[in-house]
């Protein structure tokens, strides 16, 4: 056969070929992507919400721990609150799925819900807060509160409460308004301000608001909360759910829950590393670094724990109940907790359960 007639053929089963191929691909069915089931998840840039914030700081850089723990199919999906009332409104609306928060506006939110809707799964951060006054000697004792300006971050939110109920224990008469202690909801960046113009007698606050007030505010300690606390022990952060993402998608929030406990853990064994990335995400978060007097003394205030610690709780509910925050009759809580998952957890990897 001539070279001619062998190319021509050649040339013909070539383009019969192709044509194959473009039969095939016209009606080969399309390849779909796979879309990543996005996770919702809130938190404070504070350092009570520590393992949030090293969370998404670890997203941030690429390396998340969370991510690694949920799987490939899973994206996290981070949003920041600067007040736990409008991060629980988020649960109610479902535009997050859980978030880190404190006490009183997880209480608030269940009472609001009628028990219904709102769920605490695990614990996060104990202890931080402080009463801190001015360093000129205008209050060395309890009698010295009468008619003086004490500020708290926000009106009912837990170190608000804890305020009231301190002062309510001392024999003030103490009102919402006013009352023989004026308490001043304010926020802690103001706080700060206006204590240094000697604007407000006191502030009682939470990390790392203590150690700013102490260090740049030259202020005198007068109490830490947790000398009013049986064993020195009180909640400060939850880990909240909704109770119907909670039915739904328990495996998701267990695995969670398995990061949580597990970065809870690798806090306590890499402190320094810890808060190098707490440190730089607060800063991309807010836009300015702790520094590292305030964030030392922060951390020695905070202890970082997934116990929810129960008791304190439902004695933080108790005193906003004395204080007028949660209506006329005494809330029932009894069913706030679901730590079913948590329990889980702690099983799994050997660890003491939550009672």
């Amino acid at each position: 056969m001539k070279l001619r007639t062998i190319l021509r053929t050649l040339g013909s089963l070539a383009g019969l070929f192709l044509t194959i191929l473009v039969v095939l691909d016209l009606y080969a069915p399309p390849v779909k992507s796979v879309e990543r089931v996005k996770i919702r998840v809130g938190h404070f840039p504070n350092i009570t919400h520590a393992q949030g914030v090293i969370g998404h700081g670890l997203s941030r850089k690429g390396e998340g721990w969370f991510e690694k723990k949920l799987g490939p199919e899973y994206e996290v999906e981070w949003y920041l609150y600067n007040a736990g009332p409008s991060a629980m409104e988020a649960i109610f609306a479902q535009t997050v799925d859980f978030t880190y928060v404190g006490p009183n506006p997880a209480i608030n939110a269940y009472i609001k819900s009628k028990g219904e809707d709102i769920r605490i799964i695990a614990g996060a951060a104990g202890g931080g807060a402080a009463l801190v006054v001015q360093p000129d000697g205008r209050i060395r004792t309890d009698a010295d509160f009468k008619g003086k300006k004490i500020a708290a971050p926000q009106l009912g939110n837990t170190q608000d409460v804890a305020a009231r109920a301190y002062f309510l224990s001392k024999g003030y008469k103490i009102t919402q308004t006013g009352g023989d202690v004026y308490i001043i909801p304010t926020r802690n960046p103001d706080q700060l301000t206006l204590f240094l113009k000697g604007d407000l007698d006191g502030v009682w606050t939470v990390e790392p608001w203590v150690t700013r007030l102490l260090i740049e505010g030259k202020g005198v300690l007068y109490l830490e909360e947790r000398d009013l606390w049986q064993g020195g022990r009180y909640v400060t952060t939850h880990l909240v759910t909704g109770t119907r993402f909670l039915k739904e998608h328990r495996d998701i929030l267990k695995k969670w829950i398995a990061a949580h406990v597990e970065l809870t853990q690798w806090i306590h064994q890499n402190p320094e590393e810890a808060k190098k990335i707490l440190n730089e995400e607060i800063a991309a978060e807010t836009g300015s670094p702790l520094s590292p007097q305030v964030l030392e003394g922060s951390f020695a205030r905070i202890e970082l724990t997934y116990d929810p610690i129960r008791d304190s709780l439902f004695k933080s509910a108790e005193d906003a109940f004395k204080v007028g925050f949660l209506g006329k009759e005494t809330p029932d809580l009894s069913r706030i907790y679901d730590l079913s998952l948590l329990n889980e957890v702690l099983a799994e990897k050997g660890l003491p359960t939550i009672q």
